[in-house]
C-alpha cells in the first residue's frame, strides 16, 4: 500500500508529495483533503509516490499529509468556497478602488479550511498595501495574504486551454515556466507570426522550450550552411538543413540540388562556422549557444515576483 502520493492542489496547481496513513487507497483523480503548510487544501491525486517521481519535484521534502477522501460534505463545502471566492474577488476589487492603490487583482484564492484568503495581482511596482490588508482583515475575518504574480502566472490562473485543444501546460503540468526565445521558433522553423507562437499570456510559447535541446544536438551534427561538402554524387554547397531527418540540403555545379543524407557526406573542403570532418565527426561550433534567455519574450527572469506579505493586519509586515 503506497504510503505517500503525488497530489495537484491550490489554485496555482502545486505538485508536492503527500504522506498518507490510512486503509484507504487512491487512484488518479481522485479528489482528496490535504494539510499543506497554508492549511487544509483541495486537492488531486495524481499518482503514487515512487523514487522516479521525486526526480522530477523540487523538493524531496513531503509537502504535509493526506488527510481524507472528499466525501458529500466536502463537495458540498467546495462549492461554497467558490462562491465565497467570487464574492471575495468583487468585495475586494472595491475595496482596492477605495485604497487608490496602482494594482490589478488578478484572482483570490479561499483555503478549503478558512485558514486564510490569498489576493493574487499585478503590479509595475512596488505597491505599500499594508492598510489595505488591515482592511481587508477586518471585512472578511480572516488572515490576507497578498501575493503579486507575473503575466505568466496570471495565465496559469485563469486560462483554460491553449490553441493545441489541450489544457494549458502551465496550468497542468508544469512547476517551472522555462525562459523561450526566438531562436528556438527558428530554429524548429515554426511561423514568426507573434500571433500564433504566443501563448495565453502573451509571450511565447513554452511548448518551444520542449524539443529544443533536441534540435540543438541534432544541429550540432550537421554541417551549417555554407559548408562546402564532398558527396556521393559531388562537390556541392550546403544551403538548408533538416535537422529532425539529419539531412542537408546540397546544391551543386549548374544549379542542381539535392537532399542528402548526413551519412552521405563524404568530407568536407571548407567551413564558415563548423562542418564534419571525415567519418561524419562535428566540430565544435562556437556559435551555438542558445540566444539569451527570453530574447523576444521580453521578460523578467522570474515571473512570480516574490510573496510580500502573508498578510495579518500586522502594519509592520510587509
Amino acid at each position: 500500500m503506497p504510503e505517500s502520493y503525488i497530489v495537484r492542489y491550490g489554485s496555482t496547481r502545486t505538485v508536492a508529495e503527500f504522506s498518507f496513513k490510512g486503509p484507504q487507497q487512491f487512484d488518479r483523480s481522485d479528489s482528496v483533503l490535504v494539510r499543506s503548510s497554508r492549511g487544509v487544501e483541495w486537492g488531486e491525486v495524481l499518482c503514487p509516490a515512487s523514487d522516479t517521481t521525486r526526480k522530477y519535484l523540487k523538493s524531496e521534502e513531503r509537502a504535509g499529509r493526506i488527510l481524507r477522501g472528499a466525501d458529500d460534505d466536502a463537495w458540498t463545502k467546495r462549492d461554497e468556497m467558490q462562491d465565497r471566492e467570487q464574492d471575495v474577488f468583487k468585495q475586494g476589487r472595491e475595496i482596492i478602488r477605495e485604497h487608490k492603490l496602482n494594482m490589478n487583482l488578478v484572482d483570490v484564492e479561499c483555503i478549503f479550511g478558512g485558514e486564510r484568503v490569498v489576493f493574487y495581482y499585478l503590479a509595475e511596482q512596488r505597491v505599500d498595501f499594508r492598510e489595505l490588508v488591515k482592511t481587508l482583515a477586518k471585512k472578511f475575518q480572516s488572515r490576507i495574504e497578498m501575493r503579486q504574480i507575473g503575466v505568466r502566472d496570471e495565465a496559469k490562473l485563469l486560462a483554460d486551454f491553449g490553441d493545441c485543444g489541450r489544457p494549458v501546460c502551465c496550468g497542468t503540468h508544469l512547476d517551472e515556466m522555462p525562459p523561450v526565445s526566438m531562436k528556438m521558433a527558428k530554429m524548429q522553423k515554426a511561423t514568426l507570426d507573434p500571433n500564433k507562437i504566443s501563448g495565453r499570456c502573451g509571450r511565447l510559447k513554452c511548448c518551444l522550450r520542449y524539443e529544443f535541446d533536441t534540435y540543438e544536438e541534432y544541429r550540432r551534427e550537421l554541417p551549417s550552411n555554407g559548408t562546402i561538402v564532398v558527396t556521393k554524387a559531388g562537390q556541392g554547397k550546403v544551403v538548408a538543413q533538416e535537422i529532425l531527418a539529419k539531412k542537408v540540403l546540397v546544391s551543386y555545379e549548374g544549379g542542381r540540388r539535392m537532399i542528402v543524407d548526413l551519412s552521405e557526406i563524404l568530407t568536407t573542403i571548407s567551413s564558415k562556422n563548423d562542418g564534419l570532418n571525415a567519418g561524419g565527426k562535428s566540430k565544435p561550433n562556437q556559435d551555438s549557444s542558445p540566444d539569451t534567455p527570453n530574447a523576444g519574450n521580453k521578460s523578467k527572469p522570474t515571473e512570480a515576483k516574490k510573496n510580500q506579505s502573508l498578510g495579518d493586519s500586522n502594519p509592520d509586515r510587509q
